[in-house]
């Protein structure tokens, strides 16, 4: 195999590659685009870190022989990986090299902020003795609040509780009862915002996260309140931490990632001097990291190569290629009824059951059982899910998965069917596959179904009564939300007095109109799931 790395790797991955005469590794630092588009099908793998772009327009234009992008590093924003897995191209990270360094990097930038260090080796700089200026905060007996308990949350945690920090967490999906083999306090995400001296992000940028730190939330939080994010750009509203810092409601604010990277500097917080750090997206920036990540990626595609094994693939699981073909059809449909249920479960799960029936259970369905699993977990993780490291995410979170081969048969020549339990209720969703392979929804609690998940799809529970139908799509019409499909389902046993109504549109809703219709008098409730492929 013939591999490009447009990025760099460190030597001791290159060490490894050069021992298989079979591999031909060719580094090129600093590719352009155009560069790129005119070698790549030269190869039949690249290698990349951050800075190339594997986007849809590269990808279109690969040829049948390329099989795989690997990207050293957990983040995968720079690949499009749905283009990539239409054509069959694996796509792989090395998801647990840069935890350590991204938490480190949170610690560090905590103490810049509370001891003024940037501000203070400025002015030393000048040749200034400013000691009156830089009075700092100790951080021993203050309160930590860890907003998201995934691989890089708790080891944050772990070191917060070595400063001698209180430390609290919210995490939605970890069920209160969780062990997590550390004094930190489960609690509510408005308690966080309550009672933390100091709160952390790190939580995966999506509809629900997005301007999660804002003017609301901030108004919810202690006066000299500091806060940190070295998750995600749009997490935290910028405008509004600029406003709040003026005001002394917010006493610092450090930041390490921006929307969009780089920045374009215009954001209210470049103009500040005071209560603020700033670095460029470093928090995976360390010799040892990227050293660890340039040996995983090596490991990974030298087993690839001679054993055609997968191992930390984001859009396939890791297995052997022969057996991955028998069950591909199923992939995409168990891994969006994973997907659909992590997205309106809003309480900690505590147990993950799914049963197949039909013609599936002749075939080896564990990696259908971790792609339900990686579907659940994608949209609440800050970290890329794979097919991995997701049972090991569901184990600390405390989380029970089953699976069940049910002897009695279906409508459907094949049906998978997954049923999430929570610290207060249970829902069920159905689906099978249809036509040139087609995922279809075909149950939802005691609804029937037949609804394409895919792109944007609003939820809503109403009065089942005439008219309904028409205030939302009014609703809608008038926020200009386009509808491209409609579903609505029949219920299967008694008659509660409300219906369900999927409703597919154009682009995600803003929270303003999801509030909007929430507040009207027919409607019970409304959730949107949004499915990225």
């Amino acid at each position: 195999m013939k591999i490009l790395v447009t990025d760099g790797l460190s030597k001791e991955g290159l060490e490894l590659f050069a021992k298989y005469p079979e591999i031909e590794v060719d580094v090129r630092k600093k590719t352009d685009r155009e560069e790129l588009k005119s070698i790549i099908n030269n190869y039949q793998a690249v290698i990349i870190r951050s800075a190339t772009k594997m986007d849809s327009e590269i990808i279109d234009i690969l040829d049948d022989n390329f099989r795989l992008i690997g990207r050293a590093g957990i983040g995968v924003d720079n690949v499009d990986v749905s283009a990539a897995s239409k054509k069959g191209i694996i796509v792989m990270n090395t998801p647990s090299a840069n935890a350590i360094t991204t938490a480190e990097h949170t610690i560090a930038l905590l103490f810049s902020l509370v001891r003024n260090i940037p501000q203070a080796f400025a002015s030393m700089k000048d040749k200034k003795w400013e000691r009156s200026n830089f009075q700092g905060k100790e951080l021993y007996g203050k309160t930590f609040g860890v907003i998201g308990l995934g691989n890089i949350g708790r080891l944050v945690a772990e070191r917060a509780l070595g400063i001698g920090m209180k430390v609290i967490a919210h995490d939605p999906f970890i069920s209160k009862d969780t062990n997590l083999n550390m004094p930190v306090d489960l609690v509510d995400m408005e308690e966080v915002f309550k009672d933390a001296d100091i709160i952390t992000v790190h939580t995966p940028l999506t509809s629900g996260t997005k301007n999660l730190i804002s003017k609301g939330s901030i108004n919810l939080m202690k006066d000299g309140v500091i806060i940190i994010n070295c998750a995600r750009g749009g997490i935290v509203n910028e405008e509004d931490i600029a406003e709040a810092l003026d005001s002394g409601k917010v006493g610092g604010f450090a930041i390490d990632v921006y929307e969009p990277e780089p920045p374009d500097f215009k954001s209210p917080i470049f103009e500040k001097e005071k209560n603020i750090v700033f670095t460029p997206h470093l928090g995976a920036s360390t010799q040892e990291a990227q050293t660890k990540v340039g040996i995983a990626m090596a490991e990974q595609v030298i087993e690839y190569v001679n054993n055609e094994v997968v191992i930390n693939a984001v859009n396939m699981p890791s297995m052997n290629l022969e057996v991955l073909s028998k069950i591909q059809p199923f992939l995409e449909l168990s891994e969006r009824l994973g997907s659909f249920m992590g997205q309106i479960c809003k309480s900690g799960v505590e147990h993950i059951a799914v049963e197949y029936s039909g013609l599936i259970t002749e075939s080896n369905v564990a990696p259908l059982t971790i792609s339900v699993l990686k579907g659940y977990l994608s949209p609440i993780m800050s970290a890329p899910v794979t097919f991995v490291n997701a049972p090991l995410i569901a184990e600390e979170r405390g989380i029970k998965l089953t699976e069940t081969k049910l002897s009695s048969s279906s409508d459907f020549s094949s049906l998978i069917r997954v049923i999430v339990k929570t610290d207060n209720t249970e829902f069920s969703i159905s689906g099978s596959t249809f036509g040139k392979k087609e995922s279809r929804f075909t149950r939802f609690n005691n609804h029937s179904l037949d609804l394409i998940p895919e792109g944007n799809i609003l939820m809503i529970e109403n009065d089942d009564k005439p008219g309904v139908i028409g205030l939302l799509g009014n609703a809608l019409g008038k926020k200009e939300i386009n509808i491209n499909r409609l579903y609505l389902s029949n219920q299967l046993d008694n008659n509660t007095g409300f219906a369900l109504a999927f409703i597919s549109v154009d682009s995600p809703v803003d929270e303003e109109t999801l509030e909007f219709i929430a507040n009207m008098d027919e409607v019970k409730s409304i959730e949107q799931v949004i499915f990225k492929w």
